[in-house]
């Protein structure tokens, strides 16, 4: 997936200066209009690739599950059922699956990475929106505003599945925490 991302991006930022030569070239409007929606792609596949860095380069998934942000709501449980995310949150393609393995890290591991997932995906859902800021620039407010809202909403099914998965990991790491701890206490 990793991959497919960074060659997304490379190729939607290519098309986006292709287009936007084409329409200095010829000052046709569909060339303006493909410039815009390529350009605004382009820059959803870049953002997420920033943050993404960024949030590694400062955290290394090393978050804390236990901070208040974190913490399951009263009301997320509900939400989830009627939203159906149990039936589909396995079918959402991941980054690098490797950070979620269990056989390389511990579930203590993969729930401080799963708050950094959460964290990115809450950023980039925000940062979604800052193409509309061009609207005035470029007009085409059709293109800015699906493509931020889909966007948007493809960042919020990644925060809920992360959301979803996280207190079940975190129960069975202090499962079985626990269950090690009264080991170590009938040996000593």
């Amino acid at each position: 997936m990793k991959k497919t991302i960074i060659i997304t991006a490379i190729i939607t930022g290519m098309l986006t200066a292709c287009f936007l030569m084409l329409f200095s070239g010829t000052g046709k409007d569909v060339f303006l209009t493909f410039s815009v929606i390529s350009g605004t792609t382009a820059y959803h596949f870049f953002m997420r690739l920033i943050v993404g860095a960024i949030y590694d380069r400062v955290m290394n998934n090393k978050a804390d599950y236990k901070r208040r942000w974190f913490k399951e709501k009263k009301w997320e449980k509900s939400l989830y059922k009627r939203l159906g995310v149990k039936k589909w949150k396995n079918k959402m393609p991941t980054y690098e699956p490797d950070i979620f393995d269990a056989s390389k890290h511990s579930l203590y591991e993969i729930a401080q990475a799963m708050c950094q997932a959460e964290l990115v995906h809450e950023t980039c859902f925000v940062l979604s929106f800052v193409p509309i800021i061009f609207i005035p620039m470029f007009g085409a407010p059709a293109a800015f505003i699906i493509t931020s809202v889909v966007a948007a909403c493809l960042e919020l099914a990644f925060v809920m599945m992360q959301r979803y998965n996280r207190p079940r990991i975190v129960r069975l790491y202090e499962r079985r925490s626990k269950k090690q701890e009264y080991k170590v206490h009938i040996l000593n």
